[in-house]
């Protein structure tokens, strides 16, 4: 179409990942970690009851089963060079982790954090889930959109590459966020 430009037509120099928006990336990332650290930590919930929504913990752990099953999808994909099946079932993946984002956080806002009994036999293995979940999702936050900016511009040598990380790190999240729940629910 005259006046249009693919990102595979652009010299190489066009094709450089701008610093500021990945900064921009990072900076958006960090300030939602931190709203979710105060959410958890130093917000008090507003139904202490607990009657609102209380099956929001099983939806959490649905949409996270859904995403990985989505990104295990879009590496299958992948591997094959599908890549408009690829880039659908990323973007499923993309959105089921978008709509859990939110239900965790209204649950977090209504409910509080969901305690575990430290007596328990299954705390250490729980704790470090727990651990390697959080820091892990902190991490993965940026990096899923990094990737996705790399894709959507174009820029599919270092997309490709970026995703190398992002890949092995969000399928762990969702697949951790789901042992989670499952753990949580069978001590209650």
């Amino acid at each position: 179409m005259p006046g249009t430009t693919s990102a595979s037509s652009l010299p190489n120099n066009q094709l450089r990942t701008p610093p500021a928006i990945i900064a921009a990336i990072i900076a958006v990332s960090a300030v939602a970690s931190a709203f979710i650290c105060w959410l958890v930590y130093f917000h008090a919930p507003t139904d202490v009851a607990g009657t609102q929504l209380r099956s929001l913990p099983l939806v959490n752990a649905i949409l996270n089963a859904l995403a990985t099953i989505a990104l295990l999808f879009g590496y299958r994909f992948i591997l094959a060079r599908r890549i408009p099946q690829h880039r659908a079932a990323m973007f499923a993946a993309f959105f089921f982790s978008s709509i859990f984002l939110v239900s965790y956080l209204v649950n977090f806002n209504l409910h509080g954090e969901t305690h575990f009994n430290r007596l328990s036999p299954w705390w250490p293995f729980y704790w470090k889930l727990l651990a390697s979940h959080i820091v892990l999702s902190v991490l993965a936050l940026p990096l899923i959109l990094i990737t996705f900016f790399l894709s959507l511009t174009g820029r599919f040598p270092i997309h490709k590459k970026v995703a190398r990380y992002t890949f092995p790190i969000w399928l762990y999240v969702s697949i951790t966020g789901v042992i989670i729940y499952w753990m949580q629910s069978a001590i209650h």
